[in-house]
C-alpha cells in the first residue's frame, strides 16, 4: 500500500469529513438502493460519525499492521450482526471511491484512485476474513 499518499491524501479530505460521509451515503442508497434495508433502524447521524471514524481508524493504523487486521476482523464480525454481506463490500468501496474523488475535487488523480482502490481491497478482505470466523453462514 501507498501508506503516505493514502496518510496525505486523507489529512487532506478530513476537514470535509461530514460533506464526505453525507455524499458516500447519499451515493451509496441511490447507486444501490438493495442495501437500504440494512439502515432502516440506523441513527444515520450516528452512523455517519462512525464511519468517518473507521476511515481515520484505518489511516492512523497503516504502520501498525497487527493493530489493523485486529481491528478490522472485529469490525467485519461486528458487520455480519448488521446484516452485511460479502456482496455488499464491493459496493461499498465503489462508493466510498466515487465520494471521496468528489469531495478531493481537483486533487483526486489516477494515483489516488489506485491507493484507494488497494488500500479498500485490503481492508474489505480483512474485515471478510473477521466476518468469516463468525458467521458461517457465509461458508458455501
Amino acid at each position: 500500500m501507498k501508506i503516505e499518499l493514502l496518510e496525505q491524501s486523507f489529512a487532506a479530505v478530513a476537514p470535509k469529513g461530514q460533506q464526505l460521509v453525507d455524499t458516500f451515503y447519499r451515493r451509496l442508497f441511490n447507486d444501490y438502493p438493495a442495501v437500504m434495508p440494512l439502515f432502516e433502524d440506523v441513527d444515520l447521524p450516528r452512523q455517519k460519525l462512525m464511519l468517518l471514524a473507521a476511515l481515520k481508524l484505518v489511516v492512523d493504523n497503516l504502520r501498525k499492521p497487527d493493530v489493523l487486521t485486529s481491528a478490522l476482523e472485529s469490525m467485519g464480525s461486528r458487520h455480519v450482526d448488521y446484516g452485511a454481506r460479502p456482496e455488499h463490500y464491493p459496493a461499498v468501496g465503489a462508493t466510498l471511491l466515487t465520494s471521496l474523488a468528489e469531495v478531493a475535487g481537483e486533487m483526486w488523480n489516477d494515483e489516488l484512485e489506485q491507493a484507494w482502490s488497494e488500500a479498500y481491497a485490503v481492508v474489505s478482505q480483512t474485515m471478510l476474513a473477521g466476518a468469516l470466523v463468525h458467521s458461517e453462514l457465509w461458508v458455501t
